[in-house]
């Protein structure tokens, strides 16, 4: 076996692998022999089917499968040995590779394409300047996250009569011309509709004071925003309502009102713990307080995107741009992808491969580790943030109940042990960033600070 390497250029290189029958005869026999040990053939007992039958009938796919085998595993060895620092994957050659005949041919060659990943040097200090913006918690914010705590925890009461913002259910009963149940016609048992839905002004006015088993009639067509919605309503596919007859009752049976929580010590308790918060003066407190550490998460993710585009067009990387493009059309997941979105995508992919080089070469420079146990803590914060979610104040969970469920949603899942790795790896490189490089701090809005991301939209 000779194998070859041609510097095309600084980021394009062939390998070249040249076969002869020394180099793979030896493992198609072995190969062969295990197949004889266990063929079994009709005329021949087990393992004794002749060799030479047994080649004529396995011999070729036998070569193809050991010479695959063993080009795969040289080309790997060899860019380890020879410590390549490529980017992607190997590739045959579009412009060198000749056609295989495994018919005719007892020599091969081989030959590749690779890709090298840029030389180059990180040099981040004070001199480089990169935004970060710090959210100011202003009292339209504080009210925010206090309707959305009073929501949260609000209940759904029951009424007498229909009020605005009412709930209902009741049956729904399709009506013929003159006003009565239609022969056939459609019923729909404890409908429910919400007050606010009703797009029909005139309607909402009916309904005003209506009590239980009161009956109301109604257009159903008129009365609901969309066709989806009110085939969702009525169980029906959205095809059937074009030639629908709109005239429909509906019974009340039932008449309820979502209620926010009042800002008391219930709800208090509710939101961070029996007895953790005593007054409304430590309860706007403790949302300050939480208003100040969800909004660090939001500026670091806005300094991940500055620093990011700030380095990257600091650096000017480059790449070897045409071998990327036939590396990612070859990937699998990539064989059905339309051409032009692939164009209009690429200038994006290219920035990510760029990224990727910069933080890779941050964490290698850096020695950046994430153990095992930086992970598990990761996936039971997030395990935590899920419950704070689902109406479950924070703190309150046992941490043995805490771990079992974060085993259960993340670390069991290789996919999201992967998630967690590669999120860790780039907070550190965050911290790392922000620690070298000077910090143009500026102080802005909630409504501002949202503004800069429809920009980039």
């Amino acid at each position: 076996m000779e194998i070859i390497k041609d510097q095309i250029d600084e980021l394009n290189a062939n390998i070249k692998i040249q076969l002869t029958t020394e180099d793979y005869n030896p493992k198609v026999e072995s190969a062969l022999k295990d197949i004889k040990k266990k063929a079994n053939m009709k005329g021949f007992r087990p393992g004794m089917v002749p060799m030479g039958l047994v080649k004529k009938m396995y011999g070729q796919s036998v070569i193809v499968d050991e010479v695959n085998k063993l080009i795969s595993e040289s080309l790997t060895k060899y860019i380890t040995d020879e410590k390549l620092n490529i980017i992607g994957e190997p590739i045959p050659s579009e412009k060198q590779q000749t056609p295989i005949d495994f018919d005719t041919q007892k020599e091969f060659e081989f030959i590749f394409d690779i890709g090298f990943r840029p030389e180059f040097e990180l040099a981040l200090n004070k001199r480089l300047k990169i935004p970060f913006y710090n959210i100011k918690p202003d009292d339209e914010l504080i009210n925010r996250y206090i309707e959305q705590h009073t929501s949260k925890h609000g209940t759904m009461n029951s009424l007498e009569e229909v009020v605005e913002g009412a709930f209902m259910k009741g049956d729904l009963v399709q009506l013929d011309a003159e006003g009565n149940n239609l022969e056939d016609g459609i019923v729909k048992e404890m409908a429910s509709i919400s007050y606010e839905h009703f797009k029909d002004e005139e309607l909402k006015k009916t309904f005003i004071g209506a009590k239980i088993n009161d009956e109301l009639k109604l257009d159903v067509k008129k009365a609901f925003l969309g066709d989806a919605e009110l085939a969702g309503i009525l169980g029906i596919e959205k095809e059937e309502i074009e030639n629908l007859s709109p005239d429909f009752k509906y019974i009340l049976k039932e008449i309820s009102k979502f209620d926010k929580a009042e800002v008391n010590q219930e709800l208090f308790d509710k939101v961070y713990g029996e007895g953790e918060v005593k007054s409304e003066k430590e309860f706007n407190e403790k949302i300050i307080a939480e208003i100040k550490l969800n909004s660090v998460r939001d500026s670091d993710y806005k300094f991940l995107l500055d620093a990011r585009e700030k380095l990257i067009s600091k650096f000017e990387l480059p790449l070897p741009e045409d071998f990327l493009k036939r590396w990612l059309l070859l990937k699998e997941e990539n064989k059905e992808i339309n051409k032009e979105e692939f164009e209009k995508d690429f200038p994006k992919f290219m920035q990510d491969i760029k990224w990727q080089l910069i933080t890779t070469k941050i964490v290698e420079e850096q020695k950046i580790e994430v153990s095992p146990e930086e992970v598990k803590d990761l996936a039971i914060q997030y395990t935590e943030m899920q419950f704070v979610q689902y109406g479950l104040p924070a703190g309150s969970f046992p941490k043995e109940q805490l771990e079992q469920y974060a085993t259960e949603q993340f670390l069991k899942k290789e996919d999201e042990v992967r998630k967690l790795y590669d999120k860790k790896f780039e907070d550190k490189v965050v911290t790392f960033i922000k620690e070298t490089v000077k910090l143009d701090e500026k102080e802005v809005s909630v409504e501002d600070f949202n503004k800069m991301f429809e920009e980039k939209k």
